[in-house]
């Protein structure tokens, strides 16, 4: 398709709407309801500057909200711009990343072997871009799941889960990601074989009782059980109150046993990569059998940018490698064949450009001033005598108003529609929360500040 003349104008008018957007996004109201009212199926074409119009019209006033400084709810940062303009770049290309010998595999190749790197995993790790941490997170599991039936003699590419007397089954933390429970449906386990493993809380931190996974609790778990296990599923950043689990505890307790370990590293994982203070934990993480990791939340990407890394990724060829003659080629091995999609978008280019752009030291910046904003929330919550923190995990705060879940519901729901901040309910140890989550640089501790009036001011008088 060639390029027409009226191309470079529409180019330019989107250039101008994206640019407009973001440049406004800060003045308006955090959300909006939209009124977006059913049409009919379009059955004559529309010139492109009138589809600009309704978009500009219809679309861009109501976003999910997650560009402006003062949305909290939940794990979703804004786009940088350069990752924006990349994925307009990798949309022009518009390869398919299955494989073959073009820029976009050896750029993805090189955003896995960066993360591998940073992850400290061993020469010859890998792993594959999708859409999220829950793609991430089956993708692990099923190579997991291979592998655990290999052991037990069994063949699951030819024989599935059919007719074997001991259940397939996963372990993971209370607060484990729900797409863990997911993808022990889609993989044929069944919700019955997730086994939930207690929590326990870090000594001297009266808000986090329970909300890590009890590496003793999981040694006697495995130890007592009858059936195959599959993996344990730990957790670096919860995105209920941004814990880190004990990953050291539990890569011990899953060698002991032979048993996989996935960390679920989706939110808090750019942290735990990439600062100091998380040396310990990254040591942990370093260990484990598999990774998902979320570009496209705390690393600022555009969505879609999800991560799957794994410590021997010839284990995922065994679990999912199916080429036909005609796909087959000489050389490194097609993307496709280490997960389930055949058609691949070009997902890499945008996390490819922000490391180039912004390297490890700007990211370290980027993330230590929103865990410093979650801390000065933090702090504000708990001088205040009408508020109650509840927990403070990474970027995550959450708190509640003095009162009952009832009043908490209603105070959300306020603070939700005033459009001048933007929070998520949740529940801690029972107890209907506030959730704040700062992803946002452009997030100041005013932003914060301004958060906290609009609690109050959702008060009834």
């Amino acid at each position: 398709m060639r390029l027409l003349p009226g191309d470079a104008a529409l180019s330019r008018r989107v250039a101008d709407l994206v640019h407009g957007y973001l440049a406004d996004l800060p003045d308006g109201p955090v959300w909006r309801p939209p009124r977006f009212a059913p049409s009919a199926v379009p059955l004559a074409g529309t010139p492109a500057d009138a589809v600009l119009d309704e978009i500009a019209e219809r679309v861009m006033p109501h976003p999910f909200g997650n560009g402006h400084p003062r949305f909290f709810a939940w794990v979703n940062s804004p786009p940088h711009p350069l990752g924006v303009a990349a994925d307009a770049i990798a949309a022009a290309m518009n390869p398919s990343v299955a494989g073959g010998d073009h820029a976009a595999v050896h750029v993805e190749r090189e955003v896995v072997r960066w993360f591998a790197e940073l992850a400290g995993f061993p020469p010859g790790a890998g792993g594959l871009l999708v859409s999220g941490g829950s793609t991430a997170t089956l993708t692990a599991f099923a190579v997991a799941r291979h592998r655990a039936a290999a052991r037990a003699g069994i063949d699951v590419r030819a024989r599935g889960l059919q007719g074997h007397d001991r259940p397939f089954v996963l372990y993971l933390g209370a607060e484990g990601h729900g797409s863990a429970r997911k993808a022990a449906e889609l993989l044929g386990l069944g919700s019955e074989h997730v086994r939930i493993v207690p929590g326990r809380g870090e000594p001297g931190r009266d808000a986090a009782a329970g909300h890590r996974l009890d590496p003793a609790a999981l040694d006697r778990m495995l130890a007592s059980e009858a059936g195959i296990p599959v993996a344990v599923m730990a957790t670096a950043g919860t995105v209920n109150t941004g814990e880190i689990d004990d990953l050291a505890a539990i890569a011990d307790v899953c060698a002991a046993h032979g048993v996989w370990l996935h960390v679920d590293a989706s939110y808090g994982g750019p942290a735990v990569l990439l600062l100091d203070r998380f040396a310990d934990a990254r040591a942990g993480l370093a260990r484990a059998d598999s990774v998902s990791l979320d570009p496209h939340k705390w690393l600022y990407a555009p969505v879609d940018a999800g991560l799957v890394l794994l410590r021997d990724p010839s284990l995922a060829r065994d679990a999912f490698s199916l080429v036909p003659p005609y796909l087959r080629a000489e050389g490194d091995p097609w993307f496709s064949e280490y997960g389930f999609e055949q058609t691949r978008p070009f997902r890499a280019l945008k996390v490819w450009a922000l490391l180039k752009h912004l390297g490890v030291a700007g990211y370290r910046a980027l993330i230590e001033h929103d865990l410093a904003v979650a801390a000065h929330l933090a702090a504000a919550v708990a001088r205040d005598s009408n508020l109650e923190l509840l927990a403070h995990g990474l970027s995550v705060v959450c708190f509640r108003v003095a009162g009952s879940d009832e009043l908490n519901r209603q105070v959300l729901a306020a603070v939700q529609a005033s459009g001048r901040a933007y929070l998520a309910g949740t529940t801690v140890d029972g107890a209907f929360a506030l959730r704040a989550c700062v992803v946002n640089p452009a997030t100041t501790t005013a932003d914060a500040d301004a958060l906290l009036s609009a609690v109050r001011a959702a008060l009834p008088s």
